[in-house]
């Protein structure tokens, strides 16, 4: 038997994913969880084949969940199936150790293919997204950059964003000035989108 965790945090998807995947006469769904910071622990618990993971989850992302399961348990294979087909996310997703990653607008048939494929070794990626993540190319922004724009998000002034990342403010106004030029952008506002849409953030 395939044995599977899902982390999807909708729980009607949830529930009909758990369902169409136990329909095959190989696959157990052995664990289901809604939020990213419970991606780990239930992973040690219940020692999947292969976890398929949402990427926009509470108390975690899935990328950031895709990091810590991988080193966790590196024969765990990852399958990332996400709503959002950014080509950023994509390459983060490879990065993390995710061995797959389709849209949820696929047929399920493609998931339960994808399923057995990176189980037995190969990768799987949606082939219109690795076309744009190769057009794309990896991100222009730094870590830090990242973690300012973030903190930029919702609308903080750079002395809330100084403060909680404990930088001055002049080295906040530095790394939002790359960002917003890195990223083509007019102003912050701009250049979050932007990074959002890319799949940078």
């Amino acid at each position: 038997m395939i044995r599977v965790l899902l982390a999807e945090d909708q729980g009607m998807m949830r529930g009909a994913l758990a369902l169409l995947l136990n329909l095959e006469d190989d696959f157990e769904v052995v664990g289901e969880v809604a939020a990213g910071d419970r991606i780990v622990p239930a992973a040690l618990e219940l020692r999947p084949d292969v976890a398929v993971l949402d990427i926009e989850l509470p108390g975690r992302s899935g990328l950031d969940a895709a990091a810590d399961l991988h080193a966790a348990l590196p024969d765990c294979r990852i399958l990332i199936v996400t709503t959002f087909g950014r080509p950023g996310y994509l390459r983060r997703a490879m990065e993390a150790g995710a061995s797959g990653f389709l849209v949820k607008d696929g047929p399920v048939e493609d998931l339960v293919a994808a399923v057995r494929r990176v189980l037995a070794g190969e990768r799987v990626v949606d082939p219109e997204l690795a076309t744009a993540a190769l057009s794309t190319g990896p991100s222009p922004l730094t870590p830090r950059e990242c973690d300012v724009l973030s903190a930029a998000a919702d609308g903080s002034t750079i002395a809330d964003i100084a403060g909680r990342l404990h930088l001055s403010e002049s080295t906040v106004r530095n790394y939002l000035s790359a960002a917003i030029g890195k990223t083509g952008a007019r102003n912050r506002i701009e250049a979050v989108r932007a990074a959002r849409h890319n799949g940078w953030l």
